[in-house]
């Protein structure tokens, strides 16, 4: 009787699923999900340390002929069903079986959000930092080794987000990250301006823009593969939710394309913000993951109005990670509805209280709870996460979709071109279909072969 109730509350929740209230709405969601630190963080220094302009041209490449398409297939995947990850492909398919990628999509959000809210709460300590000049000797080692900061700024990032997704998907989610998203864009405009007015702007763009053909190797390559997937967010039922917020209007080929020309455009305004400071300012370029953290915030400290400009950096660095943060906790709020049957504030509440539990070891991975065991993934339990998320359920769930829609096995390719064929706007046509159902996928193998290669035998 327990179970059949729990049944009933579960099919109420998802035939009052929610809806967008603009495609604008949608557009914004989507990219908010896609642009974060990948973006603003990661992409800039794999930029540095790949060639620039030849890492650039690649990275624009795999996203067209990668990114794309796998971003087409969660989105319909997710319009199609009308339901959260953790039921989509069962639904669909009609096959119990099919439940256990479900399952798997939401560990992969938990296993994001519980770092990821971490690197969230850095940015925002950056930021207040800035804001009320206490930027002279910010001290990132300091900073990520002293407990108290690490779980007073995780608690800040996690409480936001409860605020906002408390709320009814328009008046909470959509309003919010739309409002987000263009203070975002505005502050990245003026922060890319003051670059381009600095005297190494030339040199930087340079290096940034212009490819140097000889410099494009297979780790180049792989990197802007690999980069492709990560930015985009697909694999892990991000898009896929958003996908069930929509209506049918506009056909997903369309809609995708205009989610990754935002979200490229803030990859290259990152860049235009930070290689003309690094030229201007004699800063490696190569330097790796400590650009923002630790090179950025040395170069605000000797420039003109620099606590101006630091501030106004970390605030859209904030809006970035807080937009993927949003989105994931979203994910994981719906799974929780659709599978109690709970209300949107409750799901939310309970959530709340999970995630904080689970970046707890995160959070004291630099500090009580550092280990010696993870030196083999970068040093911490963060670096852990981040490669479970990023080598595995990333290339691993993109491949998951693409076997789903194209083979019988699973949704079928006529059942998955009509959908996402359906409304105005470009189509997927037959032709395509022998690249996605066997080039698409050998290439994700790759990917997440060469992730396993490199990170314990190269």
């Amino acid at each position: 009787i327990f179970l059949k109730n729990i049944r009933g509350k579960v099919l109420e929740t998802m035939e009052k699923r929610e809806q967008l209230g603009s495609r604008l709405g949608f557009i914004m969601l989507s990219a908010g999900c896609a642009i974060g630190c990948g973006n603003v963080w990661k992409f800039p220094w794999m930029c540095g340390q790949n060639g620039g302009g030849s890492f650039m041209l690649v990275y624009v490449i795999c996203l067209l002929i990668l990114g794309l398409p796998a971003m087409v297939m969660e989105l319909s995947v997710g319009r199609a069903a009308q339901t959260s990850p953790l039921y989509m492909y069962e639904k669909l398919s009609g096959k119990r079986k099919w439940k256990i990628p479900g399952i798997v999509c939401l560990i992969g959000n938990i296993a994001l959000i519980a770092f990821y809210s971490v690197v969230a709460g850095w940015i925002i300590y950056y930021f207040v930092k800035f804001l009320t000049g206490q930027n002279a000797d910010l001290g990132f080692e300091k900073m990520i080794t002293t407990p108290s900061v690490n779980v007073g700024y995780l608690l800040i990032t996690v409480v936001i987000t409860f605020v906002i997704l408390s709320f009814r998907l328009q008046g909470g989610l959509e309003r919010i990250t739309k409002y987000m998203m263009l203070a975002l864009l505005v502050l990245m405009l003026v922060l890319a301006v003051h670059s381009l007015l600095l005297p190494g702007a030339a040199e930087g763009l340079k290096f940034y823009l212009v490819p140097d053909f000889g410099k494009i190797d297979g780790s180049v390559v792989v990197g802007a593969m690999n980069q492709a997937f990560f930015t985009l967010s697909v694999g892990m039922g991000g898009m896929a939710i958003f996908g069930s917020y929509i209506e049918k209007e506009h056909s997903l080929m369309g809609e995708s394309v205009h989610i990754i020309v935002l979200d490229t455009l803030v990859a290259v305004l990152a860049g235009i913000i930070m290689f003309p400071a690094c030229f201007t300012y004699g800063v490696d370029q190569t330097s790796g993951p400590s650009l923002i953290f630790i090179t950025l915030p040395n170069i605000f400290a000797n420039m003109p109005y620099g606590r101006l400009w630091g501030s106004l950096f970390f605030l859209f660095m904030a809006f970035a990670a807080l937009s993927t943060v949003l989105a994931v906790f979203e994910n994981i709020i719906c799974c929780g509805m659709e599978l109690t049957g709970a209300s949107r504030r409750k799901s939310s509440l309970v959530n709340l209280f999970l995630i904080i539990a689970l970046s707890v070891p995160c959070v004291l991975g630099y500090n009580v709870w550092s280990w010696d065991g993870f030196a083999v993934f970068g040093g911490a339990v963060l670096d852990f996460e981040d490669f479970l998320v990023s080598n595995l359920f990333l290339p691993l769930g993109s491949l998951v979709y693409l076997l789903f829609c194209v083979t019988r096995y699973g949704w079928g390719w006529e059942n998955y071109k009509t959908e996402v064929n359906t409304g105005k706007g470009l189509k997927v046509h037959d032709w395509m279909r022998g690249y996605l159902t066997y080039g698409l996928p050998l290439i994700v193998i790759f990917i997440f072969l060469f992730g396993i290669y490199d990170k314990f035998f190269k």
